[in-house]
């Protein structure tokens, strides 16, 4: 303990709180903070650390974000030429009759009546109406062009 004389007040300084004055780096103990009355700790978020993805790197190349690990690259919006709208909705005005090959290798005929981002609705003639996805669509062709002569 040391005591110190401030004006008419005597003041006694913890020496173990105080900073060495022989050594710069040495640092007294920090205060303890006081316990919470209601039970809660304040505690730090721990993140586990995932595995980065595998991939070949070539020279230079930055490591991806967080953001691009997760989404797939996709083309830039400028780039997008629209000719797979422009093509439906050409065939939705004027009721062309199509032909749908799907990847089994199974025929839809009948006319393209809607279409959006992942399926199309084809109307068929005496048949009910039938939604296809596009994933499973090998091609398709206008019904008078196919060259086997059907």
């Amino acid at each position: 303990m040391l005591a110190l004389r401030v004006g008419s007040d005597a003041v006694i300084v913890d020496k173990t709180r105080m900073k060495d004055p022989g050594n710069p780096a040495a640092v007294g103990r920090a205060p303890q903070p006081a316990p919470e009355a209601d039970g809660f700790v304040n505690r730090k978020l721990i993140r586990p650390s995932l595995p980065m993805p595998r991939r070949s790197e070539s020279v230079g190349e930055r490591p991806l974000t967080s953001s691009e690990q997760r989404l797939p690259k996709r083309a830039n919006t400028t780039e997008q030429t629209h000719a797979e709208a422009f093509y439906f909705q050409k065939q939705i005005a004027s009721r062309t009759p199509m032909v749908i090959v799907l990847k089994d290798g199974e025929e839809v005929h009948g006319w393209i009546d809607w279409y959006d981002r992942n399926s199309i609705k084809i109307n068929r003639n005496g048949h009910p109406s039938v939604l296809i996805y596009k994933q499973s669509i090998r091609y398709m062709f206008k019904a008078g062009e196919n060259s086997n002569g059907r």
